[in-house]
């Protein structure tokens, strides 16, 4: 192990960096002394410990952050140790955030991570506020979104904090910075994220929420079972034996949906992981996140990299002024028929705003619909009209707007 004086030979580029003059400085520039400080004092929570997570807490541990946080649910499987580079094989089945900070702490010492496992989502908010910034290395979305809306609601408050997002898929990849209420907020680039057709593998393995993701791990347990032969979605038995694993491995961990129709959909459709991009998608995460704290100017604000064209990079500014977010307008037109069911307002706000599960509830905060209420389940193939009255205002409130996020509905009847 190297000693505590080699480690900070680590440090030198950056402390160069901040006692260098530049004409990118603002002309009342901190003293290097008072940045440095800064740096090693900031606390920056890291969200997710996967194939990018691993990358940016080793990035910013080596770039002088020395107060870090980790948060991810996941354990580690066999298939995450090919570019998961903190973990070894005598870690296979244990928490990835401790694995990772404890990896971390070893090799950079003065560097201090804190690993916290479980669902972010189900932290208390305050947990939130007390970091300077914070980075995401998330795959799935609902998430982020979460915790943009979060960072939203602290800012209207009186509390930014920054967010800066990476993602990473096979040779492409993006990272934004958002400054919540002043710049663009992770929503309001939604349009710019395709439909959900392929499945991250770290979620395949280790942690499965969906029917696809049990699907996904039958197809990738194929070979193993026969000789190393690939799944032929043409032939039936082929078929028929990744439906028998899903449903098997659904049961497991309680998950409904598997279905011989949902298993012929699912085919081909995994996401490459690679170690490469994830790397560059880290080092400009980390970059951004140092700007931010030695007081230069950030990203305006999202970069997209593909690696597929000659190393290909843009950047461009998103902005959404009726964002349902960080928008000024809360209250919402939305056109329906005469006869619309809740069913049907609820689909629509599904395929409009990309809500996973919204509930409504009347203007005077009364419940319509919520999923696993058992008051309202009788509402869902009702007419809207019918329960709402004259009252054409309804409230729609999602996990992707956050623990209070609500927006109002103008309900517009056609003739």
């Amino acid at each position: 192990m190297a000693e505590h004086n080699d480690i900070i030979q680590y440090w030198d580029p950056v402390y160069k960096l901040i006692e260098k003059k530049s004409v990118l400085e603002p002309e009342e520039d901190a003293d290097p002394v008072t940045t440095k400080d800064f740096l090693h004092t900031s606390k920056v929570l890291v969200l997710g410990a996967g194939g990018l997570g691993c990358e940016i807490l080793k990035d910013l541990a080596l770039s002088g952050f020395k107060n870090i946080s980790v948060i991810d649910m996941d354990t580690i499987d066999v298939s995450n140790l090919n570019r998961q580079f903190l973990f070894q094989e005598k870690d296979v089945g244990r928490e990835k955030a401790v694995i990772a900070a404890d990896f971390v702490n070893t090799r950079v010492q003065g560097c201090k991570i804190m690993p916290y496992v479980g669902d972010l989502t189900k932290k208390p908010i305050e947990f939130y506020k007390d970091y300077n910034i914070i980075i995401s290395g998330l795959d799935a979305i609902e998430p982020r979104r979460w915790i943009n809306a979060l960072l939203v609601k602290f800012a209207r408050e009186g509390n930014i904090i920054p967010f800066i997002d990476g993602g990473s898929e096979g040779f492409g990849g993006q990272v934004r910075v958002m400054l919540p209420t002043i710049s663009a907020c992770f929503d309001c680039g939604l349009d710019l994220i395709p439909p959900a057709v392929t499945f991250p593998l770290c979620t395949i393995a280790s942690n499965p929420r969906l029917p696809e993701h049990c699907i996904e791990f039958a197809i990738l347990k194929f070979p193993e079972q026969h000789g190393g032969t690939t799944m032929d979605g043409d032939k039936e038995e082929d078929v028929k034996w990744c439906f028998e694993k899903a449903l098997e491995r659904s049961k497991q961990y309680n998950i409904e949906g598997v279905t011989e129709k949902l298993t012929l959909g699912v085919m081909k459709r995994i996401i490459p992981a690679v170690a490469s991009t994830n790397s560059i998608i880290a080092a400009l995460s980390v970059h951004e996140a140092l700007k931010l704290c030695i007081n230069f100017p950030v990203l305006k604000n999202y970069i997209t990299y593909s690696g597929r064209e000659s190393i290909y990079t843009n950047t461009y500014e998103l902005l959404m002024k009726d964002c349902p977010v960080c928008g000024e307008r809360k209250t919402v037109e939305l056109k329906f028929p005469q006869k619309v069911t809740v069913q049907g307002v609820i689909e629509q706000l599904k395929d409009q705003f990309q809500f996973k599960n919204p509930s409504l509830f009347t203007s005077g905060g009364f419940p319509i619909y919520r999923k696993g209420m058992a008051l309202t389940e009788d509402n869902y193939e009702k007419s809207i009209k019918e329960i709402i009255g004259d009252d054409y205002c309804v409230i729609a409130r999602d996990v992707a707007l956050g623990p209070d996020g609500f927006i109002t509905i103008q309900i517009i009847f056609d003739d």
